[in-house]
Order: structure tokens, then sequence, then C-alpha cells
């Protein structure tokens, strides 16, 4: 009788750890605060949001397994002593500076007026589906509307969330449908962008004036007491080097004063237009991977002019992962070939 007992516990037991393990990873939808929560094992990792102060979505912010925020809080939650430069940049988003003339990239309500008509906007229009599990999934589309009022692209995002060890990961696909013929211009501005916590900051960054392709300029003021964040690329080269050079992968790996050590990866996918990528690297914080600017990246390249015709499709992979650890170039090699096999 007792060996029955201790049977029926021990099988209790494991379904009741196999259960955990299916069930770790919560996407809740919130619509009327317009927000889809992302958990893992009951400890926040990110949100959708849509909100009517951006003019796009993001997720916002990216924490960590053990609890560090590694994204800025400015404009949606600032914080002391973070730079409140550049209010496009806001957590994790997916647009870009030149979709037939209009810029998506750098729109936000600081824009001026006489500026608007120039600008771009990706509206939210819907969640599809969402799904809880060992893996959570989120599917959203939204749409592309230039300044005149035609709307160019419906966008549908699938993300996948996910936990192993301390390194949690966002999947991320993203298929862009032309509602009329839709050329990428040639333009640094872009399409995967993360604004980074102050922590991430290079500390050889001594600030300055940063202007977009239409001369738009901004002052990012000089602020690296604290900022330890370094670049590495899947090629071997490291900090601000980074900026205009290519690669399957790139790490930003920083410690915050109380000794985390924090690395956010983003790998691109073999399949990707433009493949391998451009890193649209900035000290300031940005770490965005642009596979659709060439020449502006390097002037010996050729115009790449990326065209999508009316009624035609085409798609963007990326991996995200975030490690409470470094990440040597051998594990970030693993991974990216892991990521490559998947699609």
């Amino acid at each position: 009788m007792h060996r029955t007992l201790l049977g029926c516990a021990m099988l209790i037991g494991t379904l009741q750890v196999a259960g955990a393990a299916t069930n770790n990873v919560k996407v809740v939808a919130d619509e009327a605060h317009q927000r889809v929560d992302v958990t893992i094992d009951g400890k926040p990792f990110t949100s959708y949001v849509w909100p009517l102060t951006l003019k796009k979505p993001v997720l916002f912010p990216l924490v960590a397994a053990d609890g560090v925020t590694v994204t800025r809080g400015y404009p949606l939650a600032p914080r002391d002593m973070e730079r409140v430069d550049h209010p496009h940049h806001a957590g994790l988003w997916f647009n870009y500076g030149n979709a037939n003339g209009f810029d998506f990239w750098n729109n936000s309500d600081a824009i001026k007026p006489e500026q608007r008509p120039k600008m771009g906007t990706i509206h939210h229009e819907k969640i599809v589906s969402s799904r809880s599990g060992a893996k959570g999934e989120l599917v959203v589309d939204s749409v592309w509307e230039t300044g005149a009022g035609q709307k160019i692209l419906n966008q549908r995002t699938k993300y996948v969330f996910s936990q192993k060890g301390d390194t949690r990961t966002i999947d991320m696909t993203v298929t862009l449908t032309a509602l009329d013929k839709v050329v990428f211009h040639d333009d640094k501005e872009g399409v995967l962008g993360i604004r980074v916590a102050h922590f991430l900051e290079s500390p050889t960054e001594k600030g300055g004036t940063f202007a977009d392709a239409d001369g738009r300029q901004t002052k990012v003021e000089g602020n690296s007491a604290g900022a330890t964040g370094i670049y590495r690329t899947s090629e071997g080269v490291e900090g601000d080097a980074v900026w205009s050079t290519r690669g399957r992968w790139c790490e930003l790996t920083g410690h915050t004063s109380d000794g985390h050590t924090e690395t956010i990866a983003i790998f691109d996918h073999k399949g990707n237009p433009g493949y391998p990528t451009y890193w649209h690297a900035r000290g300031y914080g940005l770490f965005a991977a642009n596979p659709l600017g060439r020449r502006i990246f390097d002037p010996k390249q050729p115009q790449f002019d990326y065209t999508v015709d009316k009624g035609k499709s085409t798609t963007f992979h990326y991996q995200v992962s975030i490690s409470s650890h470094a990440v040597s170039p051998s594990e970030m090699n693993q991974a990216a070939n892991a990521f490559d096999a998947m699609k």
C-alpha cells in the first residue's frame, strides 16, 4: 500500500512538473489598455503595446531572466539618468526610414507639423491569435500608412517567446504584403531596432549630433558614467567599429552597477533579404539590424533599392536573445546555426 501511494504521489508530482514546464510562458491580451503582456514563470518578460503616443507597435520593455530591464525607459516610462534623445526609439520595433519616399523610422510626436506629411505610421489592426505554453506565441496584424494617407503594406508579425536556462528568446517573423508597389530605398534607418538601457551604452560614447537621411539633426549628450556595453559581431568586429559592418549576428554585453551581466544578441536569418545584414549599432544605445541599406553604409557598394511589387510578399526572420551572462562567439555561432535550421 505504501509503495502504491508513493508511486501515485511520484506520478502526480511528475505530472505537476510537466504541467508547469508546458505552461510557463503566458501571453495575456488586454486590448482595452492596448497591450499584450508576456510573462515567464510569473515574471515579466515583455509587452506588445500600441499606445497612441507612438507611431508603430513595439515590444516594451525587455526584461532579462534575472529581472534586469535591458531597454531604455524613455519615452514610454522615463528613468533618471538616461538619455532622452530620439523619441522614436522605444523598446524593440520593426520599420524603415524610406519606403516609397516616406519615413516610417523617425516618426514621433516630436516631428514638426510641416514635416509630418513626409512621415509614415504603422497602425496596429488586430490580434490574430495568442497562445501560452512551454513557448508563448502572438500573431498580430498592422498596416503601413504614408503621410499622404495611403496604405502601402500589410504586416503580419509572429512572435514566439521562450526561455532556456537564463536566456530568454524572441523569434520574430515579419511578412510584408504590398498593397501597391513599394520600394525600400537604400537608407540607414532600419529595420529591426532596440534602444538599450544606459548600462549597455558604450563607455567611449562622447555624444554629438546625428542626422537622418533628410538632414534632421538630433543632439546626443555625452554620458558615459556607468556605461559598459561592448558590441561584437560574427566577423570579430568589436566596439564602436561595428557600425556599418555586416555579420550574421551581433551581440551587446554589459554589466549593471550591482554586478549583473547581460547580453542582448540579434541573429539575422540566411533567408532574409540583404543577408548578411549591416549593423546600425550606435554607442549611445541604438542596436539595429538593417539589411535594406547598403550604399549608405559602404559607398563602394551599388545602390540597393529593395522592391516588393503590388500583391507580392516578403518575409524577414530574426531572433533576439537576452542572456544573463556573457556569451562566447562559439556559443553565438551555435545559436545562429540552430536559428538558420529552424526556418
